[in-house]
């Protein structure tokens, strides 16, 4: 661009004489240095007037600003942001440009597993499976999403997987010692049974879990003590050791054996458990058993059983059915779990020495002035029989041994 006539190619700055260095802005990019007052002074031999193509100078002190070679007016220093106090004709080279819009985010992937298609199990279903089994909301959920919401496909798909970690948990906990536990007296009709399961701590014992263990031999030894098609003259009675009674069926609303039944319990409640033995009286008419259980505890969902610490089963023949009899049946099973013979005897036996351990040459418990004998003569009644069952009993003697 040429430049006007008078005035020189490069202009002259001169600041004022008060301007001190704390005033002056600083200097941005390469043009020149400008201050917040300044004046533009004219080469001499000019009047003062306007200039050529009418415009006037900005007057002295004027904050305007000052005509440069390009003829463009200075914006005020003051009024601009910090990035643009330059040189007017140099201001492109100072704005900050906007550079190229961000890419638009990418979208994540969704993976969309099988289980997300299937619809969540109702809770009217959970509640019924969870009453069903006593299994946790979670494991019910679990079987619910597993078998497409079908109660009676999870109910079996809980079972086979308590099994499985009962079973695994038993193999652990196998060859611990079992003291504690609890016998089982259940009698129905014409049999009677007495059970006993063990367990490690008599806490479990308490527990309603065992307690329904319990219930379930019960019903199986009962249940095959009532399948033995016998024409029954007399009284039989039958004893089930370890392995006899965990093969036994569980039952009609239970799949598999006993010995199923006691890998879910282990699974459970965490402690080893045994089936330790059984024993069952099935009587004719003209006989009748007399049972008693020591500390019995009842229970509204256990139904008929009775559970304690002993047992025991008086078989008795007498000629007429009397309503002393159940009285009777039971003061007689006090004899036997408090007494402990070993034998029955004959009432031809005299008391002391060998006869000690016969029971009807003993002292009458409740009355010793008597002998048991003495006692059941005069009720019509001739004991024939007895099974006495103590938990833990032959834990205790293996020690001893």
């Amino acid at each position: 661009m040429i430049p006007s006539p008078g005035f020189s190619s490069e202009p002259t700055w001169r600041p004022r004489p008060e301007a001190h260095d704390d005033d002056a802005p600083r200097h941005v990019g390469g043009g020149p240095r400008l201050l917040k007052t300044q004046e533009c002074v004219r080469p001499a031999g000019r009047g003062r007037g306007r200039g050529r193509g009418g415009r006037a100078p900005p007057r002295r002190g004027s904050p305007v600003g000052c005509q440069g070679p390009t003829g463009h007016r200075a914006a005020s220093v003051g009024a601009l942001p910090r990035g643009l106090r330059c040189c007017p004709s140099r201001r492109h080279l100072c704005t900050p440009q906007a550079g190229p819009p961000p890419p638009p985010p990418r979208p994540r992937p969704f993976h969309a597993g099988p289980w997300l298609w299937s619809s969540a199990p109702s809770k009217d279903a959970l509640v019924k499976l969870r009453r069903r089994t006593g299994y946790s909301f979670v494991n019910c959920k679990k079987a619910l999403e597993a078998c497409g919401g079908d109660l009676k496909q999870a109910e079996s798909w809980l079972h086979k997987q308590a099994q499985k970690e009962g079973w695994s948990r038993a193999a652990k906990l196998h060859g611990r010692k079992t003291k504690e536990g609890l016998i089982g007296l259940l009698q129905d009709g014409n049999a009677t049974v007495l059970v006993e399961v063990n367990c490690e701590t008599d806490f479990v014992s308490r527990n309603l879990k065992f307690q329904q263990l319990v219930q379930q031999v019960a019903l199986g030894t009962l249940l095959h003590c009532q399948n033995l098609k016998d024409q029954l003259s007399t009284y039989s009675k039958g004893f089930l050791n370890s392995s006899e009674l965990s093969e036994l069926p569980a039952g009609p609303e239970k799949e598999g054996c006993l010995k199923d039944q006691l890998a879910l319990a282990i699974g459970k409640l965490g402690e080893n458990m045994t089936l330790k033995r059984a024993a069952w009286v099935k009587v004719p008419a003209g006989f009748y058993v007399g049972s008693y259980v020591h500390g019995a505890m009842h229970s509204s969902s256990l139904h008929n059983l009775e559970l304690g610490k002993y047992g025991a089963l008086v078989v008795c023949e007498t000629s007429e059915r009397k309503a002393s009899l159940e009285d009777l049946g039971r003061r007689l099973g006090q004899h036997v779990v408090g007494m402990a013979p070993l034998s029955v005897g004959s009432l031809d036996d005299e008391p002391g020495g060998e006869a000690e351990t016969k029971m009807l040459s003993q002292p009458y418990l409740l009355d010793p002035s008597i002998t048991l004998g003495q006692y059941v003569q005069p009720q019509g009644v001739s004991v024939v029989d007895f099974v006495r069952f103590e938990c833990g009993e032959g834990e205790e003697a293996a020690e001893t041994e």
